[in-house]
């Protein structure tokens, strides 16, 4: 495991991508309405990084689990739909939605990476207290991101978040390393059943992407026909939020600061 540790100069690098990626995801959030398409999103998504001199970090990637790149500039994953949902143009968002969009840029060979999961309309009870447990879970982990702790005391303020709201921490996924690429160690498990081996201990410099991503009825996730969007097994409603967080001597920052929420 390969664990790069970036300086103060640098970290204000990957932090100018991060500011990128949450103007975009502000940009888009704004035409999160009943009507449009999950490939009309894709298309504002690409434009809004064009605006910014940035390049959309996902575009013609290819991750460790594919044997081909994926195709768009963002994922949109709706209801069921976990993460990595490739955007499409008969997919059209509807009154109850839920829709995640996971959204990383490049700007100066540095990245930034972040996702929020946007509520279409009057949406129920359980859904309502699913995105409250995701975003409660985000902000419990990023307490714990401080040198000396580990990658496990993250995973277990996902967790154990999810339980105390009667949600699922979905098995398999979770977040990750970032900087000079959008992917890089540790892995960092949403689930503690996911740990096995894989603790880190955290240090000044790191920066990680934390991605807590609950479901209202399983654990269990199960791959689309399309190759790349990952649903709840019982295809169950899902939630996804996500920070990059720079790991300081003084304390967590968080790199992706929304304007609201």
């Amino acid at each position: 495991m390969n664990i790069e540790l970036y300086s103060f100069k640098e970290i204000e690098k990957i932090k100018k991508a991060c500011q990128v990626v949450v103007e975009v995801l502000e940009a888009i959030a704004e035409h999160i309405k009943p009507g449009i398409s999950t490939y009309d999103i894709d298309m504002i998504a690409r434009e809004e990084a064009k605006k910014r001199g940035a390049r959309p970090a996902f575009l013609n990637y290819k991750p460790p689990f594919s044997k081909v790149s994926y195709p768009a500039s963002i994922c949109v994953s709706v209801n069921s739909a976990i993460v990595h949902g490739l955007p499409k143009k008969d997919q059209i968002i509807k009154e109850g939605d839920l829709v995640s969009l996971d959204f990383g840029a490049i700007i100066d060979g540095y990245a930034g990476d972040s996702a929020i999961t946007v509520p279409v309309g009057k949406i129920g009870q359980k859904e309502e207290t699913l995105l409250r447990a995701t975003k409660e879970a985000l902000k419990e982990a990023v307490k714990v991101c401080v040198p000396g702790n580990w990658v496990s005391d993250i995973t277990r303020a996902i967790h154990n978040t999810a339980e105390r709201y009667g949600v699922f921490p979905v098995r398999g996924l979770g977040g990750h390393g970032i900087g000079k690429r959008v992917h890089e160690d540790p892995f960092i498990p949403n689930n503690l059943k996911d740990m096995e081996k894989r603790d880190v201990k955290l240090r000044q410099g790191m920066v990680i992407a934390i991605e807590p991503m609950f479901a209202i009825g399983t654990e269990e996730t199960a791959l689309d026909g399309d190759g790349w969007t990952v649903h709840t097994a019982d295809k169950s409603p899902s939630a996804h939020f996500e920070y990059t967080v720079a790991i300081t001597k003084d304390g967590p920052v968080v790199l992706t600061e929304f304007s609201h929420g």
